[in-house]
C-alpha cells in the first residue's frame, strides 16, 4: 500500500516511468467541525510513507506543544499549517496534499468545516473526482454534514465515501453505524446522491484506513485506501464528445501554428474532423504535438497542441470540438450560483465571468430563489449574501460555447470576478440556455447612428453628472442644457427624480434597486446617443461599477463623466429638501453619504468643485470642454 517501492533501489528509471503512468485521483475531505478531516489526511500521509524524517521529528515536537492528543502524535498538524488553525484546532483554509501508492497518485484537499468558510469548501471541491464526507460517530449527521453533502451533489461529485469516524469512541457499535447510515441515506436520496460507500473507521488509530480492522468484524466492505485506489477516474469524460478549449495559440516560427489546451472530454486522433466554436469553421487534425514526440491519440485530461490541415482563425477562448457533435452557443442561461464574497451579489451589476479559457462580461438577474441547504427549501430572495446559494439567470455581453455543468464541468462551471477589485466573488454552474435568446435577434436598420448625428450636425454623446445629493448636479445639468439648446444643439436631460416618476417608479433605494436604476438609465441613454442626441444625466450613481457599465455601453469618446465634487458637510448644509436630516434621524434608509456609500470617480473627464465655483461657472466650464472636444 505504501509509496515506497523496491524499484527505487533496483531501477529508478523504471520506477519513474511507472509512476508517470499512474492514474491521478483528486478528492476532498469534508464534513462538520471536529469530525477528523485533517487527522484522516495526516494518517493517509503517514501510512503511505510520505513523511520525511525531519517532518516526523517536527510533528512529534508540535504534537507535544500544540497537539490535541495528550502528547501522542496529532496527525492533523500535518495539514493544519496556519497558526490560527493550530491554536483553534480547526481548518480555515483549503490545504492540498499529495501522496501516492503503488497503483495511484492522489491530490487531497482538506476543506474547512465551519459554515463561514463554505466558499473555501466549494473551491476545494470544484476540481475533485471524489469526496470523503466524515461524520463523528458520537454526533451523527449534523447541519454541516448536510450542507457539504448538498454542495458535493451540486458540484457533480458522484464518487462518495461516508467515513463514519471515531468509532472507537462508541465501542465500534454496529447499531450506531447502521443508524447513522440510514439517517444519511434518507437525506442523500433527497439531493440525488443515490450511491455512496459507508466505512466505519478511526482515523487517529488507523483502523479501516489501509487495512481491514479486526475491531469491526461485522464490516465486510473495503478499507478507505482500497476504495480510493479502485474508484474509477475519468471514464465519463473519456467517453464524451471531443472538447478542447484553446488556451494558447502556439506560433514559435512562420512554419508552425498550433493550438494548445487541455482536452476536457473525449479523444482525438490525427485525421479526425473538428469544428471550431463559435465560428463554425471545420478542418481536420494534422498532428497532436506533445514533447518529445507526436501522439497517435490524445484523451481527456491530457494537455496537447493540435495543428490543423486548414488555416483557420482561432484564438484563446474558442473550443475545438468534434465536427459532428459540437457544443451549443448562447448568451443567456439559467445557473446555480454560490456567492463567495463579503459584499452581496447585486442583480443588474456587471461582473466578469470566467468560464474555461474565456472571459466575458455577465449580468445577473434577481435570484429566482435561494436554497436553504439545511432544509432544501426554496425561498424568495432579492440578492445573495456570503455563502448563500441561489438559482439566477445570466445575461452575457456576447454568445459563448458551453455545455451544461452536469455534462461537462469545464464548459459549464464558471467563476465571477468583481470588475473593480478583481476579487473572485462567486462560483456557478450553467444549467441550460434560455429559450428567449433564440427568439431575440438584432434587427438591422438602414439609418444608422452616423446618419442621425449628421442630420443634427453634432456627435451623439452622454454627459454623465455624478455626485452626492445636494452637490448641484441637476442645477448645473439644467444650465448646461440651456446653453447647448441656445447654441442649436439637440439635447435631452434625464434627471434622477424625474425618471423615478415613470420609468423607474417601481424601484426603491436599496443597493439592488440603485444598481437597476442606473442600468435602465444607461440603456435609455445609449438609445438616445444612437439617435444622435446629446444626453445629460443627473444621478447620484454612487457605485463605480455601474458608472463603468454605462461607459462601456458607449463607443470611445461618447461617455463624458462629470464629477460634481462637494464635501458631504457642504451638501448637508444646502439640504433644501431636508433629506440628510431625515436620514440622520433614521427616517430615510440607504441614503448615500449617511448609511450607504458613495464611490467618487477616479478618472472623470471633468471635475467641478462647487465650493469654489458657482453653478453658472461650472456650467460654462463644462460647455467649453464639450465645444473643444467636438
Amino acid at each position: 500500500m505504501a509509496h515506497v517501492s523496491d524499484l527505487i533501489a533496483e531501477d529508478i528509471d523504471a520506477y519513474l516511468e511507472a509512476h508517470h503512468h499512474k492514474t491521478l485521483l483528486r478528492f476532498i475531505t469534508c464534513g462538520s467541525v471536529d469530525d477528523g478531516k485533517s487527522t484522516l489526511i495526516g494518517r493517509l500521509l503517514y501510512d503511505s510513507k510520505m513523511i520525511f524524517e525531519d517532518q516526523m521529528a517536527a510533528l512529534e515536537a508540535d504534537s507535544k506543544k500544540v497537539g490535541t492528543q495528550g502528547g501522542e502524535i496529532d496527525f492533523a498538524l500535518l495539514v493544519d499549517g496556519l497558526a490560527a488553525e493550530r491554536e483553534q484546532g480547526i481548518t480555515i483554509d483549503v490545504a492540498y496534499r499529495f501522496f501516492s501508492t503503488e497503483s495511484r497518485k492522489f491530490i487531497v484537499a482538506d476543506t474547512p468545516g465551519h459554515e463561514q468558510y463554505t466558499r473555501n469548501m466549494v473551491t476545494g471541491a470544484s476540481t475533485a473526482d471524489a469526496a470523503v464526507i466524515l461524520i463523528d460517530a458520537r454526533r451523527g449527521v449534523l447541519t454541516q454534514t448536510r450542507r457539504h453533502s448538498y454542495l458535493v451533489s451540486l458540484l457533480g461529485i458522484r464518487n462518495i465515501v461516508l467515513a463514519i469516524n471515531k468509532m472507537d469512541l462508541v465501542d465500534w457499535s454496529r447499531e450506531r453505524f447502521d443508524e447513522i447510515v440510514e439517517t444519511y441515506r434518507q437525506f442523500a436520496a433527497k439531493i440525488g446522491l443515490t450511491g455512496f460507500t459507508a466505512i466505519p473507521m478511526s482515523a487517529l488509530k488507523g483502523e479501516n484506513i489501509t487495512e481491514h480492522s479486526d475491531k469491526a468484524p461485522w464490516y465486510d466492505g473495503p478499507p478507505l485506501m482500497h476504495w480510493l485506489e479502485e474508484v474509477p477516474v475519468g471514464d465519463e469524460l473519456a467517453a464524451g464528445p471531443f472538447r478542447m478549449p484553446v488556451q494558447w495559440v502556439n506560433r514559435p516560427n512562420l512554419d508552425f501554428r498550433g493550438f494548445a489546451g487541455q482536452i476536457s472530454s473525449g479523444s482525438i486522433k490525427p485525421g479526425d474532423r473538428v469544428r471550431v466554436v463559435p465560428s463554425g469553421r471545420e478542418s481536420r487534425v494534422a498532428r497532436i504535438v506533445v514533447q518529445p514526440r507526436d501522439l497517435d491519440q490524445a484523451v481527456a485530461g491530457q494537455s496537447v497542441t493540435l495543428t490543423l490541415t486548414d488555416e483557420i482563425d482561432i484564438s484563446r477562448g474558442d473550443i475545438i470540438a468534434a465536427a459532428d457533435d459540437p457544443p451549443a452557443v448562447a448568451d443567456q442561461f439559467e445557473s446555480t450560483l454560490v456567492w463567495m464574497d463579503d459584499e452581496p451579489m447585486l442583480p443588474g451589476r456587471p461582473y466578469l465571468m470566467k468560464i474555461g479559457t474565456q472571459t466575458v462580461t455577465a449580468t445577473i438577474t434577481e435570484p429566482k430563489y435561494r436554497v436553504n441547504v439545511n432544509t432544501l427549501e426554496h425561498t424568495a430572495a432579492k440578492r445573495l449574501d456570503l455563502n448563500e446559494i441561489g438559482v439566477c439567470n445570466l445575461s452575457l455581453a456576447r454568445p459563448i460555447p458551453f455545455e451544461a455543468y452536469a455534462d461537462n464541468r469545464d464548459l459549464g462551471g464558471f467563476i465571477l470576478i468583481d470588475r473593480m477589485s478583481n476579487r473572485t466573488v462567486g462560483a456557478g454552474m450553467l444549467h441550460f440556455a434560455l429559450r428567449r435568446a433564440d427568439n431575440i435577434h438584432w434587427q438591422s436598420t438602414d439609418i444608422d447612428k452616423a446618419a442621425r448625428a449628421a442630420q443634427k450636425g453634432q456627435k451623439g454623446r452622454v454627459v454623465w453628472f455624478t455626485g452626492l445629493s445636494g452637490a448641484g448636479k441637476s442645477t448645473i445639468a439644467n444650465l448646461v442644457e440651456k446653453r447647448l439648446h441656445a447654441a442649436g444643439r439637440h439635447t435631452y436631460l434625464l434627471d434622477g427624480d424625474n425618471v423615478r416618476h415613470g420609468l423607474n417608479r417601481d424601484l426603491g433605494f436599496t443597493e439592488e434597486d440603485r444598481v437597476e436604476n442606473i442600468r435602465r438609465v444607461a440603456e435609455v441613454a445609449r438609445l438616445m446617443v444612437d439617435a444622435g442626441l446629446i444626453v445629460l444625466t443627473a444621478f447620484i450613481s454612487p457605485f463605480r461599477a455601474e458608472r463603468r457599465m454605462a461607459r462601456e455601453m458607449m463607443q470611445d469618446g461618447e461617455f463624458i463623466e462629470v464629477f460634481v465634487s462637494t464635501p458631504i458637510e457642504e451638501a448637508e448644509r444646502r439640504d433644501v429638501k431636508g433629506l440628510y436630516a431625515k436620514a440622520r434621524a433614521g427616517e430615510l434608509k440607504n441614503f448615500t453619504g449617511v448609511d450607504s456609500p458613495y464611490e467618487p470617480p477616479e478618472l472623470a473627464e471633468i471635475t467641478v468643485d462647487t465650493t469654489s465655483l458657482s453653478a453658472v461657472e461650472a456650467a460654462e466650464r463644462i460647455v467649453a470642454w464639450l465645444d473643444e472636444a467636438e
